[in-house]
């Protein structure tokens, strides 16, 4: 079995396969004759060849830190002996366009969808509880708990009732206050909300009528939507059942039929990554988001903290001069934010980045946006901003930040039907749409079963394209109705941006 991994043919490091042993000797593959100076972990790096202090560490063909002091052939390198190249500021990037003309493929499979009214389609058909105030949080999760166990049994075509809870929507200002009330409508006007109701306390910021205002026409549709105010009820708990009884009688009417593959809107994510995360996981999610493309699908790839350093790889792929200039624009931005709070931009990886193999920002995000395939970029979109009947099919940006929770919020509010999740480390979160994860290496498969939807090591000992196919095939299984880990085991949660002042 092959030991080491070179990923590209000018790295001068690669990727420990298995735990190496000190003096273990490693011939073939992508060392010809090397003996590992110590013991190395699976998944972390180790020298090609001697480094001088000051030499550019390359891995994924391009440079992905500094050696901080002088390196020996068949040592370890991580965050003891490298660095990163990465300062914080701005790098220049000009746009000689480098991908072929986008084009579609054969027609796209079919599969059984519901087609709202507005055009969308839904590959779930489910109760959605919006507060607009973290106040009636609880209130919230009753209500849910309530419609599954004694209301939706008498409707059998809703898939489960869910209350989206958060701590925000009062005591904020600016922005933060327009970023709540902007993701919240967002995800009451998502498909897969088949009926919705919106609970409000009654006092707060974000009020019903503003809330209104946010949802336009959809705020018009009773049939698909009632609001409650908890302070205007003597017993909210009563009048909340009567409306999610009506409510789910409306969305008990809706039933699965064909439609195109090339509606779908797919998030993709990762977290908890490891050093397989940019061998295994990542290139996997990033073959599917290549079949999605091509099939006329659009793609959603987010976590704009994590193409730092590896701006070079989106930059050029932009299908034009405005677009490239969008998504240096979204990158900066962000760079901005953190030094606004006087924060260094390379403060990432994690600490369980770093002891899965992963040394600094520029490798972890060499890795990130490999979850992009090479498709071409068509759209750039800022937080809470909808995909909406308009947008360019395809590839497509979306400003947010890695942190998991709030990613995957921003990804479904922005219209993602499901979202691909690789990990390495495993975790169990979910958001509010089905959350396929995929593990970075087979022993995290096995161990989490209950986590784990696809074990992406496999690409280690098999065909990869095998592999493709089989993530695929699951892939449209979850489309037509097969549920996700996160759904079997309710691992479904929202968290939405902060930035400013909490009064």
């Amino acid at each position: 079995m092959q030991t080491l991994l070179r990923i590209q043919g000018n790295d001068n490091v690669a990727v420990a396969l298995r735990d190496l042993h000190q003096d273990e000797e490693l011939a073939g593959g992508a060392a010809l004759a090397l003996k590992a100076q110590e013991d190395i972990p699976a998944g972390h790096k180790i020298a090609l060849c001697s480094l001088s202090a000051g030499e550019k560490i390359i891995k994924y063909g391009t440079a992905i830190g500094t050696a901080s002091e002088n390196i020996a052939a068949g040592s370890w390198v991580h965050t003891h002996n490298m660095k990163t190249l990465l300062s914080g500021e701005s790098t220049k990037f000009s746009y000689p366009p480098a991908f072929p003309l986008y084009s579609c493929a054969d027609p796209a499979p079919q599969i059984q969808a519901y087609r709202r009214a507005d055009g969308s389609i839904a590959i779930r058909n489910e109760l959605w509880i919006i507060p607009t105030v973290g106040c009636v949080n609880k209130t919230a999760e009753k209500l849910a708990r309530f419609a599954n166990d004694t209301i939706l049994p008498l409707y059998p075509n809703i898939d489960g009732a869910f209350a989206w809870t958060h701590p925000y929507g009062c005591s904020q200002m600016g922005e933060d206050h327009a970023a709540t009330a902007t993701i919240l409508s967002d995800l009451a006007q998502h498909p897969h909300a088949a009926c919705v109701l919106v609970l409000s306390l009654g006092c707060e910021n974000n009020t019903s009528e503003q809330f209104k205002k946010l949802l336009g026409a959809y705020a018009q549709d009773t049939d698909r939507m009632a609001f409650l105010s908890a302070q205007q009820e003597e017993d909210e708990m009563k009048t909340a059942a009567a409306l999610i009884e009506r409510l789910a009688r409306f969305g008990n009417k809706a039933r699965r039929e064909s439609v195109a593959a090339s509606d779908l809107v797919v998030g993709m994510k990762c977290g908890g990554s490891d050093g397989f995360s940019g061998i295994t996981a990542n290139p996997l999610i990033g073959w599917m988001s290549d079949i999605l493309t091509s099939m006329g699908a659009t793609v959603i790839l987010s976590e704009v903290p994590e193409m730092f350093g590896a701006e070079a790889m989106l930059l050029n792929r932009c299908e034009s001069q405005e677009l490239f200039d969008q998504t240096l624009g979204l990158i900066e931005e962000f760079k901005g934010y953190y030094r606004a709070h006087n924060q260094v931009v390379y403060e990432n990886p994690s600490p369980g980045n770093k002891a899965g193999g992963i040394t600094t920002l520029e490798e972890k995000s060499c890795g990130c946006v490999q979850k992009g395939g090479s498709a071409v970029i068509r759209g750039v979109y800022r937080y809470g901003q909808q995909l909406k009947a308009a947008f360019k099919r395809g590839l497509v940006l979306l400003e947010g930040p890695g942190n998991d929770i709030v990613s995957t919020t921003a990804l479904t509010a922005a219209g993602a039907h499901m979202i691909l999740f690789s990990t390495g480390r495993g975790t169990p979160l979910g958001a509010p749409v089905p959350t396929v994860k995929i593990a970075s290496n087979t022993e995290l498969a096995q161990k989490k079963s209950a986590w784990i939807d696809f074990d992406a090591g496999r690409l280690l000992t098999e065909e990869a394209a095998s592999v493709r196919d089989s993530l695929f095939t699951l892939l449209m299984q979850v489309v037509n109705g097969a549920k996700t880990k996160n759904e079997t085991y309710d691992y479904r949660e929202i968290a939405i941006f902060k930035n400013g002042v909490t009064l």
